[in-house]
């Protein structure tokens, strides 16, 4: 869904914006991609990806799953997650914010949602009833994506008709116990992170010292990189340069800019060490995810 005159803009975190449509209050829109990285971050909505051309790969905390043409998955709200484009694709992206979904389930912040089944757990008969409610659920998202691409008469009542239907098969099929109190920690710490998050993202192309990022966290130095590893699952650091190698791989894959060029703008003076980066995230030199994505522009969705 493109952005348009209706839509208004939310802070789920200071690190992504999310802009919602005010007719429906959620955020649902068909993405093409043909390459990009997207840094750790989170926000305070559950996000569902569903794929359906093409290969993501989608990390959340400690998991890390590639998603092919006809997977579904949900990131939980207030986790911090990244995603690799590994080849070309088409998916739906639907976030629905916390706040709003509050408003019919008074206890969603508490309820942990999960689309994946666990097949291994499951008797026959559950592991199909799952995927038949997985296939359901990927039917009206379908039937909303094409209400929003084809804008069919009275297309705001027909999708958000869709939307709460959704919502119910949601919170019916796919939400289950209570997080726990830790989560409930976490997300506090990671209210503490958000003006610590701006400032890279403000700053990111030149050196931040540890002493200036702790004065902005107000934590002592020592102590704010055990928090900063413990919130995120990596050293400041290290998402410094995650920020900057996502700015890079864009560029790599969308101009013909030279390398060199590329990251002196993006502020990794080090070659060696952005080769070493680079390669741990992409498994690929940068020469070859240029010209690897050069073959992708020609793929037809």
């Amino acid at each position: 869904m493109e952005p348009n005159s209706y839509e208004k803009m939310i802070t789920a975190s200071n690190y992504e914006v999310i802009p919602l449509d005010l007719r429906t209050n959620v955020r649902f829109y068909t993405s093409v991609d043909f390459g990009s990285y997207v840094p750790p971050h989170w926000h305070d909505a559950i996000e569902i990806l569903y794929l359906q051309e093409g290969e993501l790969k989608v990390n959340t905390e400690s998991t890390s799953r590639n998603l092919h043409s006809g997977q579904c998955t949900l990131i939980q709200p207030n986790k911090v997650h990244s995603t690799l484009c590994t080849r070309p694709n088409k998916a739906i992206v639907f976030q629905i914010p916390l706040l709003f979904l509050e408003k019919f389930v008074s206890d969603a912040a508490q309820l942990t949602f999960q689309l994946e089944g666990t097949p291994r757990q499951a008797s026959q008969p559950e592991w199909d009833r799952q995927k038949t409610q997985i296939n359901q659920f990927k039917e009206k998202l379908e039937q909303m994506q094409f209400i929003m691409d084809n804008k069919p008469d009275g297309a705001p009542l027909l999708f958000n008709t869709l939307l709460f239907d959704v919502l119910y098969q949601l919170y019916h099929n796919f939400s289950f116990g209570f997080t726990a109190d830790s989560t409930s920690r976490q997300n506090q710490n990671l209210e503490k992170l958000k003006p610590v998050l701006d400032y890279i993202n403000c700053n990111y192309n030149r050196a931040i010292s540890l002493t200036e990022i702790s004065r902005i966290a107000m934590f002592d130095p020592k102590y704010f990189c055990r928090f900063f590893k413990k919130c995120m699952g990596t050293t400041f650091l290290e998402y410094q340069n995650d920020i900057r190698i996502s700015h890079i791989y864009q560029d790599l894959v969308s101009t013909n800019d030279k390398i060199s060029v590329i990251l002196e703008r993006h502020g990794f003076t080090n070659y060696k060490l952005f080769r070493k980066v680079f390669y741990k995230h992409f498994g690929a030199t940068p020469t070859e995810v240029r010209k690897n994505n050069s073959v992708y522009q020609k793929t037809t969705l």
